[in-house]
């Protein structure tokens, strides 16, 4: 099936050549940045949470590598703690909202996550996330425990309240999502590389957070019910079915997928704030940084859309695809034509009898005009046709000569 993926997406396996010949594994580009001590554990602790983002990180202006890594383990060990179901209520509210205070004292550690906690161990040895976050500059601190403190606050009121309605569910990402968005676009902004205007329209960077975060959740919804949880609001959901449970059920299916399509919708919406935001990014570290979570985000909801299998498994993009996101999440202009094609991807999805098929229609229509109007040469081209036929030329002649070679033995 794999060898299959790759045969049907030339321009896939090319991006996955040039991906391999052009990135170092993550731990010899740790050793190639000359850290040591406490921020190499730091970086390590990075790999072992998320390679993907690692590798951005790690590719970041110097003036921001060390600043972010330990933003980015601060809000993983919050994290952490909220996504904890084994401890108790009381205990997590307080380390959730102190959390801002825990940050600057040294030796802290927690060591009462649950068995099954894939990221116990950041926890187990924060002292070295504090000693590090310690040394950063002054004006980092403040803008990281700012953070820090208004989402352990959110994250806390979500411990007793459950997401009921649109607002709910708006501010909910706000304050997991849309809270990263301003603390970042205020480290660009203190670090020199970015206007400061950026630090300032976090009306903007609050919806990069949040089209980010209802992709996941929208996607997530399988594992989220599962676990006893639900981030669908209720709003939503309970137009299809009397509880969690009965959402994904096989027997509701079609109205699961009804639910399923209106909250795709919902995460749509935020896709010409995303671009306006990238659009003013001007350091080309910070752009790809900001960038390639975007553009997966966007390939991920558009495969969701109308998607029965959300709602049996995690569905995810190809790998392929994915490292071919990589190496377009360069410019604004090739973002655009990324937003693009997957605009037309969704319409091809979109149908007549879908319930929400002119709100989609709307929404796809409006975003591929936006970016014709403001992309140089106008609207994309697609050689979808071009490189399939390019590829099952390269398979046809493979096995012709595969088989030339076996007769010849």
């Amino acid at each position: 099936m794999a060898f299959l993926d790759w045969v049907l997406h030339p321009t896939e396996l090319w991006a996955a050549f040039w991906y391999v010949m052009r990135h170092a594994p993550p731990d010899e580009k740790t050793n190639k940045l000359q850290v040591s001590g406490d921020m190499k554990r730091c970086y390590d602790f990075l790999e072992m949470t998320s390679r993907s983002f690692a590798a951005v990180i790690q590719e970041l202006n110097p003036k921001l590598r060390e600043a972010i890594c330990l933003f980015y383990l601060i809000l993983r060990g919050l994290d952490t703690v909220e996504d904890d179901m084994t401890i108790p209520g009381a205990k997590k509210r307080h380390v959730l909202e102190t959390f801002h205070e825990i940050i600057y004292q040294k030796g802290w550690t927690f060591s009462e996550s649950g068995p099954d906690e894939k990221d116990a161990l950041l926890l187990v040895e924060f002292n070295v996330v504090v000693n590090e976050f310690l040394l950063l500059p002054t004006e980092y601190q403040e803008v990281i425990a700012d953070i820090t403190k208004r989402m352990g606050a959110g994250m806390a009121k979500y411990t007793r309240e459950h997401v009921e309605t649109m607002d709910d569910y708006n501010e909910y990402c706000h304050y997991v999502a849309g809270l990263v968005g301003h603390g970042l676009s205020r480290l660009f902004a203190v670090s020199g590389l970015e206007d400061k205007s950026v630090g300032e329209r976090l009306e903007l960077a609050n919806s990069m957070g949040l089209f980010l975060q209802k992709t996941n959740i929208t996607r997530d919804i399988n594992e989220d019910v599962l676990d006893g949880r639900c981030f669908w609001p209720k709003t939503i959901w309970s137009k299809y079915a009397k509880d969690e449970d009965e959402l994904i059920s096989k027997r509701n299916r079609e109205n699961g997928l009804h639910a399923l399509n209106d909250m795709c919708v919902n995460a749509l919406a935020h896709i010409p704030d995303v671009i306006d935001y990238l659009s003013q990014i001007t350091d080309p570290s910070v752009f790809r940084f900001c960038a390639i979570p975007q553009v997966m985000a966007v390939a991920t909801i558009v495969v969701c859309f109308d998607n029965a299998n959300v709602l049996e498994n995690n569905v995810k993009i190809r790998k392929g695809e994915a490292l071919k996101l990589i190496s377009q999440a360069t410019t604004i202009d090739s973002v655009k034509r990324v937003f693009y094609r997957y605009m037309v991807d969704l319409e091809k999805k979109n149908h007549p009898g879908n319930h929400v098929y002119e709100e989609v229609r709307k929404i796809a229509d409006k975003t591929k005009k936006d970016i014709a109007r403001t992309l140089k040469g106008g609207a994309p081209v697609d050689f979808t046709i071009e490189y399939l036929v390019i590829g099952l030329f390269l398979v046809t002649a493979f096995f012709f000569f595969y088989s030339y070679s076996q007769s010849k033995q």
